[in-house]
This record gives structure tokens, C-alpha cells and sequence, in this order.
């Protein structure tokens, strides 16, 4: 069992949980990713590792309600475990294998959307550790929905909000803050990590090509089961079928085919909907629709 030593909620529908895991401490890298399982009946749940510490054995997940499995999660408290917290799995951020003095002389831009912070954030406090600078774009929704802005702070060389809405900070999308940065600051970046949902990670690789910036991506919006064996993140980068979770989850942005990923990941959303509505429903779920066992 794998204890949780704190639980807090970030922002609306988003949690934050530190969990006691040394062996998963004492290897992972940034990048990577665990399987977590509640209990013998859960749903495996692959989630990018946030943070870690390899004295404490505390390793850190951020998550955001998506269906039922997460929905249940979220109501777990400090003091009670997982059965499973299994990783590292999948293939830490290219970077951490360079040499740092080729990597000091690379500028670095890092771009979150939404719950994408909380993965951006181990890669970035990594450079930050070994001597390294990267500016970092946060965009969310609204105010509300903002995460880790101060941690960010703490680790990013030059930290940028955006909003949705407006409601913080400035008004426009991630792609705007990188326009704005290029076009008009003059900054000039040699690579972009881009992490979200995918359609922002879409416009950002089509913005990127445009000013010939080379970008990594993180498909982890699309893993299933995370070991390879059930074919879910399977996705198309160049000519070559990859599946996320043992190949990657980062990719070569540019080289993403994010329409056809997209795709895949919408045939899962009924099934989530579904198991949402007998989480909620419970004893009177009669599975009327004909669908639900």
C-alpha cells in the first residue's frame, strides 16, 4: 500500500496529492509517469509525475476530474492509500540525458496549458537545479483554474500568465504570449516544450513551425492503461505509428498527426460517460441504454 501524506485541492475539479513511494522517489525522472490503482476493483490510472523527492520518498500527482475512476480519487484524504503506485514508467525529457553545457546555452521556452503545469513544472525545476534559465507560459480558462504559479515562479526563469477570460494577468491564449515574445520581444528560443490539452498543443506546434522553433510535445492526454498492451495511445509521428506511453509520452511536435490522435481519444469519452453516470446513480443505474454491464 502506498500512503498518502497529503491531499489538497488546487482548483475547481483539480487535486494535488503527495504520496509515499521511495523506490519510485529514488529513479524517476522528469518526464516520466506512475500507474496509480485505488484498490482491486480500480481502474489503472497513468498520471505524469509532478514532483519528487528522493530523501523523503514522496512523490508527487496532480490530477483533474475526468470520469468516475477520478472522481472517486478525489475524495481520498491524507492517511489513506493506493493499492498500486507503480513507475517510473515511460521515457524521461530528452534533456536530462544532454550535456549540461551544451543545455546552458540553449534558450528554453516551456509552454502549460491547464493541468499541463503540473508536468511542465518537474522539467523546468530540473533546469533549474543544474543551472538552467527557461522561460515558462501558463495559460488556463479563468483565474480560478490557475495552478503552481508560485512553485513556477520559484524555478522559471521568466514566468507568463494567460487567461481565457481575461480574469488574470492578461487576456489571450498561450499561442498569443509566444507571438508576442518572438514578434515583438525579440526573444529568440531554440526549442518549446508545449504540454496540455491537445488541441493547444496543436496550435502551438503550427505556430512554432511557423517561426521555426523545434518543439517536444507530451501525449499523455491519450494513455490508457500506460504499458502498451491495450493500444489506446497508439498515434501516427511521421511515418512511424508510436504508441505514448512506451515510446514516449514526448514527442517530436511537428511530426505529431494531433488530428488523428484527437479522434482516438474522443472514442473513450462515452465509456468515461458512462461509468460517471453509475458511480452517481449507484443501486438505481438500470443501464437502460443497453451499454452498461
Amino acid at each position: 500500500m502506498y500512503k498518502i501524506i497529503e491531499a489538497t485541492q488546487l482548483a475547481d475539479r483539480i487535486y494535488r496529492m503527495d504520496v509515499e513511494a521511495p523506490r519510485v522517489a529514488r529513479s524517476c525522472q522528469p518526464g516520466e509517469f506512475v500507474i496509480v490503482k485505488m484498490d482491486e476493483a480500480g481502474e489503472r490510472i497513468p498520471l505524469t509525475i509532478c514532483d519528487y523527492n528522493r530523501e523523503t520518498g514522496i512523490v508527487t500527482i496532480v490530477f483533474q476530474i475526468a470520469g468516475a475512476s477520478t472522481q472517486r480519487m478525489a475524495a481520498l484524504k491524507s492517511g489513506d492509500s493506493f493499492q498500486d503506485f507503480v513507475g517510473p514508467l515511460g521515457r524521461p525529457s530528452e534533456f536530462v540525458h544532454e550535456d549540461l553545457e551544451v543545455l546552458k546555452k540553449r534558450k528554453m521556452l516551456f509552454v502549460a496549458g491547464g493541468v499541463g503545469a503540473a508536468p511542465v513544472y518537474p522539467q523546468v525545476k530540473w533546469l533549474r537545479e543544474h543551472g538552467i534559465d527557461a522561460d515558462v507560459v501558463v495559460g488556463t480558462k479563468t483565474k480560478n483554474m490557475l495552478i503552481l504559479e508560485e512553485e513556477m515562479k520559484q524555478v522559471a526563469g521568466n514566468l507568463y500568465v494567460t487567461t481565457d477570460d481575461g480574469s488574470y494577468v492578461r487576456k489571450g491564449m498561450v499561442t498569443d504570449v509566444v507571438k508576442d515574445l518572438v514578434r515583438n520581444q525579440g526573444r529568440r528560443y531554440d526549442v518549446c516544450v508545449a504540454i496540455g490539452p491537445m488541441i493547444m498543443m496543436k496550435f502551438v506546434c503550427l505556430l512554432t513551425k511557423e517561426l521555426a522553433i523545434p518543439t517536444i510535445v507530451s501525449m499523455n492526454p491519450i494513455m490508457v492503461d500506460g504499458t502498451g498492451m491495450c493500444g489506446a495511445c497508439r498515434l501516427t509521428v511521421g511515418d512511424e505509428v508510436k504508441f505514448a506511453c512506451v515510446d514516449g509520452p514526448e514527442f517530436d511536435g511537428h511530426l505529431v498527426n494531433f488530428d488523428e490522435a484527437m479522434k482516438r481519444q474522443q472514442i473513450y469519452k462515452t465509456q468515461e460517460g458512462r461509468a460517471m453516470l453509475r458511480l452517481k446513480e449507484g443501486d438505481t443505474h438500470h443501464g437502460g441504454c443497453g451499454m452498461c454491464s
